[in-house]
């Protein structure tokens, strides 16, 4: 990309009076504007072609990070993202890395973060055959969005792509304000989701919680932490509606829950209950089968506990 940029040079020269002398026989003095002289030089801006500016600030208010946002966001206007490749691939959308970074400019430090970018599928692309059960008691915000999307037309699918985005940006704000562990959501723009990048401490991804071994006390504690964040989803009236030990990342000694488009209103949705009990099944099974015990209708019952 080139832009022009405006620019004036200030050296020692720019301040001396090297003004032709006034012409003899008292004829006028030149203009004093014609000491400074301004000159448009051309700045190369090319990027990569993994990257890209930062659309931070080009996306709605509402479509920005919750405050308190946490010192590692970068939300400079001259910061760039840089694809660094893809992280997992799943039946509706992709999540890749991405860093964002800002070089230093005057006394502001150079400031970078590693995000994941999760892209969602148009319907022609994505295999997420269970959407209809999930999105039932769910309204669309816009009529012609509706219209378009119950004709599918092109618009529509995308429109039917970026309300899943949507719907997990809305369901990360809302538990991430909540102290639900999940990751804090940097940005939502069309089907792209950005959010914090749960690493394991040295520099890859985080494990799922399927690809772990913990025992004793640490598989007591992962135990806790995930009934607490169930607790507080029940508390908001929503269930994750697909947690399974692949939906939970072991970060250290702490559990994270991602993968949130199909959060389900236990109340609204008709099917409520039934994903809340999926949810305690497939989470107390996976515990009771590493010699935890978990009793899945005794979590049933504490949730319900939360949401009446």
């Amino acid at each position: 990309m080139t832009s022009d940029v405006f620019r004036t040079h200030h050296t020692s020269s720019d301040f001396t009076d090297e003004r032709p002398a006034a012409p003899a026989g008292g004829g006028s003095a030149p203009d004093n504007a014609d000491a400074f002289v301004f000159r448009f030089d051309t700045v190369q801006e090319q990027l990569g072609p993994d990257q890209r500016w930062s659309s931070w600030l080009d996306v709605e208010r509402g479509c920005r990070g919750p405050e308190p946002r946490p010192d590692w966001v970068v939300t400079e206007q001259a910061a760039i993202d840089t694809e660094l490749g893809i992280l997992k691939t799943g039946k509706e959308a992709d999540v890749f890395l991405l860093e964002r970074a800002v070089e230093q400019i005057g006394d502001s430090p150079a400031r970078r973060s590693l995000l994941a970018a999760k892209r969602y599928r148009t319907d022609e692309h994505r295999s997420f055959h269970r959407s209809a059960s999930y999105v039932e008691g769910r309204r669309v915000r816009n009529s012609r969005d509706s219209r378009a999307m119950a004709k599918k037309s092109a618009h529509g699918k995308s429109v039917a792509a970026g309300q899943w985005a949507y719907a997990e940006w809305e369901a990360l704000c809302r538990l991430w304000k909540a102290g639900v562990p999940v990751p804090y959501p940097v940005q939502v723009d069309g089907t792209e989701l950005l959010m914090e990048f749960i690493d394991d401490g040295d520099g890859g991804a985080a494990p799922r919680l399927a690809q772990v071994r913990p025992k004793g006390e640490l598989l007591a504690s992962y135990f806790e932490q995930l009934r607490d964040g169930m607790r507080e989803l029940a508390r908001a009236g929503l269930a994750h509606g697909d947690l399974s030990p692949y939906n939970v990342l072991a970060q250290g000694d702490r559990i994270v829950m991602i993968d949130l488009p199909q959060v389900v209103d236990i109340v609204g949705n008709p099917k409520g209950m039934d994903f809340l009990m999926r949810d305690c099944h497939n989470m107390c099974t996976w515990f009771t089968n590493r010699g935890l015990e978990t009793d899945e209708q005794e979590l049933f019952a504490d949730l319900l506990a939360m949401v009446f």
